[in-house]
């Protein structure tokens, strides 16, 4: 994870913020978490959100507006400070500075979410198991996973390994925990998991 952590940090030195990107960089990006990806999460001001992968914010600044809580995680030092000031003028933000398969979260929400983010993990069925048991009953899971089965991510001032996502693997593994998929699609760019815990 130190790995990840540095090549993220040096990212945001570089001055990479994708919040402040051109239309044309957003709307790509769009291809693989844009509108449909929000909407189907059904946030409203009643729910509480976790964001696994916050980066500097690109979707918080979307996403929590709509809610009564946000809390974003990512284990960039420099991301998460990025993000803190990126989103200065929310007063219902939570942002943590952690590994997420390694910090105890001790609340539940009514939405999770990860885009662009599962590839840094290896333990994927460990992860999709602590975003259930973090989930509230009739919660939502929505989660997209690049295309991409490239093993490493080389954007030529820094290398890192990944653990690219099979959509196959990643529908199996949901199964095996109380998360029910409700829809399954594509983008471009992306496969797409909108998952519900239901009540028992």
């Amino acid at each position: 994870m130190n790995d990840i952590a540095k090549h993220y940090d040096t990212l945001i030195d570089e001055n990479n913020d994708p919040v402040y990107d051109p239309k044309p960089l957003r709307d790509y990006m769009n291809k693989w978490d844009g509108p449909q990806f929000i909407d189907k999460m059904n946030l409203d001001k009643s729910k509480s959100i976790l964001e696994i992968g916050v980066g500097t914010g690109r979707l918080a600044l979307k996403t929590a507006p709509l809610c009564l809580q946000f809390t974003g995680i990512d284990i960039s030092p420099k991301t998460i400070l990025k993000a803190k000031k990126n989103m200065q003028n929310f007063n219902n933000i939570t942002l943590l500075c952690c590994d997420f398969l390694n910090t105890d979260l001790n609340e539940t929400y009514d939405v999770i979410y990860s885009s662009l983010t599962f590839m840094h993990i290896k333990e994927k069925e460990t992860a999709i198991l602590k975003i259930s048991n973090l989930l509230n009953y009739n919660g939502i899971f929505a989660l997209s996973i690049d295309k991409n089965q490239e093993k490493y991510i080389d954007i030529g001032t820094s290398k890192i390994k990944v653990f690219p996502d099979n959509p196959a693997e990643i529908k199996k593994l949901i199964e095996l925990t109380n998360l029910t998929i409700i829809e399954q699609y594509e983008t471009d760019f992306a496969h797409i998991f909108i998952t519900l815990k239901k009540s028992q």
